[in-house]
């Protein structure tokens, strides 16, 4: 797939200091000045796929404010499941590999907005030299597995109510904004369900007062609400990535550095 299926235009020159990632932010100045040549700020196009099922990886993506990656695995009958998102926090695509990887799952542009895109071989010779940076990513492989693993649970487990909230507040927290652009085909294929099951829910919680819709997008009116309604899950990914990741601070980012 060609960078221009999968990006606009470069979005300009880098933002100082990597400030627009949580991830980013946390590097030191030498490693800010290693890779920094190698990091291109671009603009992802909602719906593009970043790479296929079966795919190599070219890149690593690390979301600024407003911009969501969607991880999904397909399946034989044309569906698709998301097993885990990833916004301002974080980073998709061969954070721990070593070299050459080949991708189990789909990545695709859940909202579109800015990124930072960095080749993997250079961001293989930046883990080489930095050893904060190889622990920095390896901790945050497994803050990403406990989403996945979570995940499973949470759609083995949970009714769909309190799945729909759970998956709200991780948009939220990725977006940044109380307003997601996002219709219910689009929630039905992340969650794996009917859009009519979608829709049910959607309504029940529109019903009770703690969110708003119109064409192509949902507004959270009471994130307290949605808080209360949402299953164990999200609070436990939360509190695994707070522990794992002591340093990666929400007050670390700033969309306009």
């Amino acid at each position: 797939m060609t960078g221009e299926a999968r990006t606009a235009a470069p979005a300009g020159p880098p933002l100082s200091g990597f400030a627009c990632n949580r991830l980013l932010a946390t590097f030191s100045a030498a490693d800010r000045t290693a890779i920094g040549g190698a990091a291109q700020l671009v603009t992802l196009k909602r719906k593009a796929i970043l790479w296929d099922q079966g795919s190599d990886l070219d890149y690593s993506y690390f979301p600024a404010p407003g911009t969501m990656i969607s991880l999904a695995i397909d399946l034989e009958d044309g569906s698709s499941v998301e097993v885990a998102s990833i916004g301002k926090e974080g980073a998709a695509g061969g954070i721990v590999s070593c070299g050459s990887v080949r991708s189990f799952g789909r990545a695709l542009v859940q909202i579109g907005g800015p990124a930072y895109r960095i080749s993997l071989p250079a961001l293989e010779a930046a883990k080489a030299r930095s050893p904060s940076i190889r622990s920095l990513f390896c901790r945050y492989s497994d803050a990403l597995l406990a989403q996945v693993m979570q995940s499973v649970a949470c759609n083995a487990a949970h009714p769909m109510e309190a799945r729909l909230c759970r998956w709200l507040l991780t948009s939220l927290d990725r977006v940044g904004s109380q307003d997601l652009p996002l219709t219910q085909a689009m929630l039905a294929e992340m969650l794996g369900v009917q859009r009519t099951t979608v829709n049910a829910a959607i309504q029940s919680l529109h019903g009770q007062g703690v969110i708003a819709t119109s064409r192509g997008l949902l507004h959270v009116l009471d994130r307290a609400g949605i808080e209360r309604r949402a299953c164990e899950c999200y609070a436990r990914v939360e509190d695994h990535f707070a522990a794992s990741l002591p340093e990666v601070r929400p007050q670390a980012v700033d969309a306009t550095a």
